[in-house]
């Protein structure tokens, strides 16, 4: 299994950093493309099981995409609307729905929250396209407050974590963990701020801190690092409900799509809404 993940970690990386390196917005542009009809797919089939079947998944991919390319290349009219909404989704639904349980599949309230979801996936990636604009340094900045957050909170539950976070959604995450992983996005914050340099002048953590200052750093990393909770905890709602373990297997290793980009469904557009503050 470990081996099986570092290889389609490596092949991951292959394709993606020279596309950041290069910013080559064409190549951007399809991968990002395909990663969004993937979540999508997945996203179906973590809401309506029933309807999981290849000619399904085909369809549900393939009109992701093509609405995608529409209204994330072709014709990008307001995508500070879409990361709103996403944002707001995630503060006044799918968050409270941690406490409260979700719908059962075949009801009105599952559709909706599938449908909510779908938008939640959009602003996502229209934040991805829109920090990546701003470069790719600043999009990858962003993606490591949430890798940092994960690493920070996977190490410190193993080491200290004692009091279950949501011992019947994820069993293995503890209260712990999540301020270790806090703890960390802050000592890698203050670092890139005081010794970063010219290199990451233009970071997110940077550009934050300068705007508004030390108290704002911390005040919005923390809101960052808890909806990054967040959204992994409501995949893992969705999963444990639909009775998967994964939520596809089309990386080896890892799961699916929305396995990797769970936490950063929640943050991104929010980092970028923000970002429009600055």
């Amino acid at each position: 299994m470990l081996k099986t993940r570092v290889i389609t970690a490596l092949g991951l990386l292959a394709i993606l950093l020279p596309i950041l390196y290069l910013h080559h917005t064409l190549a951007f542009a399809v991968v990002v493309t395909a990663l969004f009809g993937a979540a999508v797919w997945e996203t179906m089939r973590l809401f309506r099981p029933e309807q999981d079947t290849p000619l399904m998944g085909v369809i549900n991919f393939a009109l992701a995409a093509a609405f995608f390319v529409y209204v994330g290349f072709l014709h990008p009219s307001n995508p500070q609307f879409a990361m709103g909404l996403a944002a707001f989704l995630w503060l006044m639904k799918f968050t409270p729905s941690l406490a409260i349980g979700l719908p059962a599949f075949k009801s009105f309230a599952n559709t909706l929250l599938s449908i909510f979801y779908f938008f939640a996936l959009v602003g996502c990636f229209l934040a991805i396209i829109a920090l990546f604009q701003h470069s790719s340094l600043y999009l990858l900045s962003v993606m490591v407050i949430v890798w940092a957050a994960d690493i920070g909170a996977y190490f410190s539950g193993k080491a200290f974590g004692k009091r279950k976070l949501a011992p019947s959604i994820s069993p293995g995450k503890s209260w712990e963990g999540a301020i270790g992983g806090l703890l960390i996005v802050l000592v890698l914050a203050v670092a890139t701020v005081l010794f970063g340099g010219t290199l990451l002048a233009d970071s997110f953590v940077v550009r934050l801190q300068a705007a508004w200052g030390w108290i704002g750093l911390v005040g919005v990393l923390s809101l960052l690092v808890a909806f990054s909770v967040a959204g992994d905890l409501f995949e893992s709602q969705l999963k444990r409900r639909a009775g998967r373990k994964d939520s596809s297997s089309l990386l080896p290793g890892h799961g699916g799509v929305l396995d990797r980009i769970d936490a950063l469904i929640p943050v991104l557009p929010m980092a970028a809404l923000i970002t429009t503050w600055l």
